[in-house]
Formats: C-alpha cells, sequence, structure tokens
C-alpha cells in the first residue's frame, strides 16, 4: 500500500511539473529573440515575450509613461552578452543581465540589471541596476502589432532597438576593444 501511494504521488508530481512547464510558444505573449553578432564573434542576444497590441492603446495607457516597464511580457526580458560593451560612457561587461526600460513620450531609459531570472514585474531591484542609460526615440513607418526587440549592427556596435505600436527606443552598444 505504501509503494502504491509513493507511485501515485510520483506521477501526480510529474503531471504538476509537466503543466508548469507549458509549452511557451502558445502563450498570448511567445517567446522571441534578437541577436548581434560582432565580426569577432561575440554576441548580444535579447530574449523575450513579445505580446500582440490587439487595437489596445500601448504607451501611455497599457504601458504607462514614467514607470518601469518590463520591456516585454512574462519572465523579465534577459540580455546576454560575450564581449564587455560601451553605451553613452557607461561599461557593460560580458555576462547575463536583465533589461528594463522607462518610456515616457519623447526619450526612454534602459535599465541593465544584474539580478537574472526574477518575473517581469514589480520591478524591485534597484540595487542590482548596472546602469541606466539614455534611448532615443522615433516614431515607426507604420503600427508595429508585436513587440519587437531587434538589432542594427555596424561595424564594432550593434544599435538595439525596441519597437511597439507605433514608437520605437533605440540605444547603441559598441564593443569594448
Amino acid at each position: 500500500m505504501k509503494k502504491l501511494a509513493t507511485a501515485v504521488l510520483f506521477v501526480l508530481a510529474l503531471c504538476l511539473i509537466s503543466s508548469a512547464q507549458q509549452d511557451k510558444s502558445k502563450r498570448p505573449s511567445p517567446p522571441a529573440q534578437a541577436q548581434c553578432k560582432f565580426s569577432d564573434g561575440k554576441t548580444i542576444t535579447v530574449d523575450y515575450s513579445s505580446p500582440r497590441a490587439k487595437g489596445r492603446k500601448i504607451f501611455g495607457e497599457l504601458v504607462p509613461y514614467g514607470e518601469v516597464w518590463r520591456t516585454g511580457a512574462n519572465e523579465a526580458t534577459t540580455f546576454v552578452t560575450t564581449g564587455g560593451l560601451s553605451a553613452d560612457g557607461r561599461d557593460i561587461p560580458a555576462g547575463s543581465y536583465t533589461i528594463f526600460t522607462i518610456p515616457e513620450q519623447n526619450k526612454w531609459t534602459l535599465i541593465v540589471n544584474k539580478e537574472t531570472g526574477e518575473w517581469g514585474i514589480p520591478y524591485k531591484y534597484e540595487a542590482k541596476e548596472l546602469a541606466r542609460i539614455p534611448m532615443s526615440v522615433s516614431k515607426t513607418s507604420g503600427p508595429v502589432e508585436n513587440f519587437t526587440v531587434s538589432f542594427d549592427q555596424d561595424g564594432n556596435a550593434c544599435t538595439l532597438n525596441i519597437s511597439w505600436e507605433e514608437t520605437q527606443a533605440s540605444v547603441k552598444l559598441s564593443e569594448k576593444k
């Protein structure tokens, strides 16, 4: 009887673990990735969840101005660089980080944080911040339905672009030699 109870508990535990590790691609905000590769093989990789606009007003409403945003959905957005970077005079050593942003109507701030593995909100990691970096903001050429992180690569620099609705925020990340 004791063996049967143990077996039942084991199967139940496996079922719970399996359902907890759901297929993330079936989420309303599926996983996505952006990567920039430098000529020497070093990379920057951003893993994020990509919410959809679905007709909603995004910036200033769903994503309030002046507040820390997880920059995507679900878990915090990860930022991994295999080489040292510089952005607006701030150094980002090779390593794994999370990124958050503070959207404003005409400017954004990128937050690079040393805390990893956390859920996206609430933001309570100020003590672990590596840097706050200003981002430029522009209007996209048309509506962007899916929240998107992308890179433009130019020599020893990758420009990180965050696009959604009709807004794009960007910051240049230069490889440190």
